[in-house]
């Protein structure tokens, strides 16, 4: 298999991988909350963590007339 004689620079690199740019998160409205976050990520809401309208973690203390 062939490898190259000499060893590329840096600048050569670097010329290779401008063509990779930064683009910025895509954001979306919860449907239950109406909180913007990004998109396929859980977020917290008031003291919940929501994902795709669902709580999945409630961390708001019992109070004392919750006994279940």
């Amino acid at each position: 298999m062939p490898n190259p004689k000499r060893r590329h620079s840096q600048q050569r690199s670097a010329k290779r991988r401008t063509h990779y740019k930064a683009t910025a998160e895509t954001l979306s409205v919860d449907k239950t909350t109406g909180e913007m976050h990004m998109r396929h990520r859980a977020h917290w809401t008031e003291g919940k963590l929501y994902y795709r309208g669902k709580v999945v973690v409630d961390n708001n203390p019992a109070t004392e007339g919750d006994t279940n």
